[in-house]
């Protein structure tokens, strides 16, 4: 299951991925993408998926072909960027764009 949520936050449009990136989820995220203002900076979080197949690989492919930066505060997210050569967000920049982000270090808090 795949659940996407959508904001703007200092100008830019902040997609939070949660779940499974797979399949009909994956084509749904492209098409989401595809009606978003291409002239707003474009993130997408990617801390809080948990598995990406091939359709999903090629969706984030595509939306940094579209000029997306990447968050990605997780061991699998940052290995998911680094092998597809995704451009990461500066940290600082993070911290202050992604709402949610209390603990000033581009992370949000768990509240485990």
């Amino acid at each position: 299951m795949l659940r996407v949520q959508t904001q703007q936050s200092n100008g830019a449009l902040i997609c939070r991925l949660e779940g499974r990136l797979t399949g009909q989820g994956a084509d749904e995220v492209r098409t989401l993408v595809t009606r978003c203002d291409s002239k707003q900076e474009f993130l997408v979080d990617l801390t809080d998926v948990m598995f990406i197949d091939t359709i999903g690989e090629e969706v984030l492919l595509f939306v940094k072909r579209l000029g997306a930066e990447f968050i990605a505060e997780t061991s699998y997210s940052r290995d998911i960027c680094e092998r597809l050569q995704l451009p990461l967000v500066d940290k600082r920049k993070s911290a202050m764009q992604v709402p949610g982000n209390s603990n000033g270090q581009g992370r949000r808090s768990r509240g485990r």
